[in-house]
């Protein structure tokens, strides 16, 4: 009697996360965005260990004059030059360090804020829901940008007592101002998404199994409830990005954001005035700089959000 022996293919599964990865990758334009997100990152840290190790960088040295105001972009300067003859090339690589600093502080303060703020009101419910819906409600009923303005004014000038922390008084002004205006008023979406999400999933059978094992509160909101929500805090994180750099433009237009050096609303700002005499090259330099690393981060963002979403994968 003949025994036929059967071959069993065991075909091992992808994570989550690898998965996610896999579809990611397959979307050319977002590869191209991520390409373009990462170069501005890489101008930003360039600048910042050029700083810190006093490393001498001539096309970093935004200051120098290149040549006499208001010349037209030639070869000698790409982007011309302003009034003083500074080259509005280096003003335009220096501003990305501004902007794109602004924007990630800040999200890293409204994340800190929204979401153990969204997980603690949707857990517990009752009393602490109340209060952080009572205070997320009043302030989305202020218009936003009237919001991160009075922030910025009443912050201006302030002293932080951080001894505790080894790092002294700090002064806020300039840069500091502009990101902790920003991240103290724009927590409020992602505090109301993660309620809603820490909702639906308190419920479920593996919350309920942690609290019958005994385990308290604080573990299970942080070691159960936000890492089966952090795909929406990392799409949170890329979609909120460009409105920030928006907010610091618009800071910075205005005259409260950074006053010693350039960023891309100061040189707007600086521009306007220019444009009725012929010299656009200053606020198209700026312009296009905004306009690339926004459409790059809402494309990827986009595309994040289609990856890592359960809901809408894409098989």
């Amino acid at each position: 009697m003949n025994k036929t022996k059967e071959k069993i293919t065991v075909t091992k599964g992808r994570s989550y996360w690898t998965d996610s990865m896999r579809q990611l990758r397959r979307r050319r334009l977002a590869m191209c965005s991520l390409a373009v997100i990462v170069l501005y990152l890489v101008i930003v840290l360039f600048i910042y260990v050029a700083q810190w190790t006093s490393f001498d960088v001539t096309f970093l040295d935004w200051g120098q004059k290149v040549g006499e105001g208001y010349e037209a972009p030639s070869k000698n300067a790409i982007f011309g030059t302003d009034f003083l003859g500074r080259s509005v090339f280096r003003k335009t690589l220096y501003g990305a360090k501004i902007s794109i600093t602004v924007a990630f502080w800040a999200s890293v303060i409204s994340l800190a804020i929204g979401v153990p703020l969204g997980a603690a009101a949707g857990y517990f419910r009752g009393f602490i829901d109340d209060i952080v819906v009572w205070l997320y409600t009043t302030l989305s009923s202020i218009p936003y940008i009237l919001l991160i303005l009075a922030f910025a004014l009443v912050l201006r000038g302030k002293t932080l007592n951080l001894e505790w922390l080894g790092l002294g008084r700090v002064e806020l002004s300039g840069i500091a101002t502009v990101y902790l205006a920003i991240g103290l008023t724009s927590w409020v979406g992602i505090c109301r998404l993660i309620r809603g999400e820490v909702m639906k999933h308190k419920e479920r059978d593996y919350i309920l199994a942690a609290q019958s094992y005994g385990c308290s509160s604080s573990r299970i909101i942080f070691r159960h409830l936000i890492p089966n929500v952090f795909h929406l805090i990392i799409i949170s994180f890329s979609l909120r990005f460009v409105g920030f750099i928006q907010a610091e433009v618009i800071l910075s237009f205005l005259g409260l954001g950074e006053k010693n050096s350039p960023s891309w609303g100061a040189m707007i700002d600086a521009a306007r005035l220019d444009l009725p005499k012929g010299y656009w090259w200053e606020m198209t330099a700026a312009t296009v700089a905004i306009f690339l690393i926004s459409l790059a981060l809402n494309i990827f963002g986009d595309a994040l959000r289609d990856s890592l979403d359960p809901k809408l994968k894409v098989q």
